[in-house]
């Protein structure tokens, strides 16, 4: 489980392809405080390092969540965003955040406003997830409130720090990122589908 707090940038070094999976190698200023068989979440997806050999780790992805996800994508030299499990006795500073992507979508607008920066994301709404204005949603592993809630688009404002210190600073029109939705809103979701 994870909060959607970003703890560092991780930037790829080696992308390994074997039976369908992804080998994922990384270089991270947290690499020494890790250890076999952890969790961190990478661009919001949960995965398992698999090997350290300071400064790198490395993890696997396998092919659902290659197909599901933009980790199919990377390339060597591109960062993504980390963040290690949370610790039960923590503040939540972010919201409840399970590592398991939803769906991507596409950044579709980009504006500066004072300083922030309000993207907005395209996605589809077949798949029956919604967002709800001032609710929670992460975005390639981080924790943001929804503004300008639509049925298959929404925008959040990222304010300089974020920019700065995630990958949404190397964002442009066109952009995948991944989706998790808020964990009780899928849950009402389902009961209201069920419901019906």
């Amino acid at each position: 489980m994870f909060t959607g707090i970003v703890e560092v940038l991780g930037k790829i070094v080696d992308l390994t392809h074997e039976d369908g999976n992804l080998h994922l190698k990384l270089e991270s200023s947290f690499t020494e405080e890790l250890k076999i068989d952890q969790s961190v979440s990478h661009n919001g997806v949960c995965l398992t390092v698999t090997s350290i050999n300071t400064p790198c780790y490395t993890v696997t992805a396998i092919k659902e969540t290659l197909d599901k996800t933009n980790l199919s994508r990377l390339k060597i030299g591109d960062v993504v965003n980390l963040e290690r499990g949370m610790q039960m006795n923590a503040r939540l500073d972010g919201h409840i955040v399970q590592g398991h992507v939803d769906q991507t979508a596409t950044c579709s607008q980009i504006k500066e406003e004072n300083g922030s920066h309000v993207f907005t994301f395209t996605y589809d709404s077949s798949l029956s997830n919604v967002t709800i204005e001032k609710g929670s949603i992460t975005v390639n592993g981080v924790s943001l409130t929804v503004v300008n809630s639509k049925k298959d688009r929404f925008s959040v404002a990222i304010i300089p720090y974020t920019y700065a210190h995630t990958s949404f600073n190397s964002f442009e029109i066109g952009t995948l990122v991944n989706l998790e939705f808020d964990v009780i809103g899928k849950y009402v979701q389902r009961l209201l589908e069920l419901r019906s």
